[in-house]
């Protein structure tokens, strides 16, 4: 199955964070925060503004980002879970390392 967000919304999947931390530890599922970043699966048309315009979404298919701790939706289809949540939720993109030193 597929899902298609409408309007302004965005299907988000959460990236894990690792298991252990430096010292070796491993922290249970039960202690661990659910993380703030994930990747973004599908996104809606756009925006539709009072005057009828659809103003196109900023993020895009494959865009890391980081949204609040309490945003959106979960939804779980096939046995993924998925968050959705509207685009002005989103608190930014992520650039990957070698696009913000100013590397192609």
């Amino acid at each position: 199955m597929k899902v298609r967000p409408l309007h302004d919304r965005v299907l988000i999947k959460r990236i894990e964070e690792q298991e252990t931390i430096r010292g070796g530890i491993i922290i249970p599922d039960t202690a661990k925060e659910k993380p703030q970043e994930g990747e973004v699966v599908a996104v809606g048309t756009g925006k539709r503004l009072e005057d009828g315009k659809v103003v196109p979404l900023e993020v895009k298919e494959g865009d890391r980002v980081l949204f609040g701790k309490y945003s959106g939706t979960e939804i779980k289809v096939d046995d993924n879970e998925y968050l959705i949540l509207r685009e002005d939720e989103i608190l930014g993109i992520l650039a990957t390392a070698g696009k913000a030193a100013g590397k192609k």
